[in-house]
């Protein structure tokens, strides 16, 4: 992932969306017709679990400056994957706080298919937290 620069005046907001259940989602809120804010990027993935814990702080690293994991929750249709990302979410959390990075950045959210106004609630409280924190800067080389 290439550092960009931010041209909307607000931090980068990344977009963890599982293709069974969170990405629907986003497509739904699409096709409401509804908006977000343009600051925010979504990448449809199989699993959020197969992501290691330093992928996070790489993110940070290269100017997102929030992260949201909107998962299927308990209705994860690979067993025990989202216990397992809770856990490693806990571990970034660990590792965000090493490194001087506040936690709400990075938040572990469900989105069902049609969750049209959780989505929105989530990108905008977000978005309205990075605008608060400011880009993020690392205290130690992650």
């Amino acid at each position: 992932m290439a550092s960009q620069k931010d041209t909307t005046g607000k931090g980068k907001i990344l977009i963890m969306a599982t293709e069974n259940c969170a990405y629907p989602g986003a497509n739904s809120v699409g096709q409401a017709h509804s908006t977000y804010p343009a600051n925010t990027y979504i990448i449809r993935v199989r699993a959020p679990v197969l992501f290691p814990e330093q992928f996070y702080l790489d993110c940070f690293k290269k100017g997102i400056s929030g992260i949201i994991i909107m998962s299927c929750g308990e209705e994860c249709p690979y067993e025990g994957a989202y216990h397992a990302l809770a856990k490693r979410i806990d571990r970034v959390y660990q590792l965000m706080k090493e490194n001087g990075l506040d936690i709400r950045r990075l938040r572990l959210t469900s989105i069902c298919t049609v969750c049209n106004r959780a989505f929105l609630k989530e990108v905008n409280d977000m978005n309205e937290l990075i605008s608060e924190l400011g880009p993020p800067v690392l205290d130690k080389a992650a």
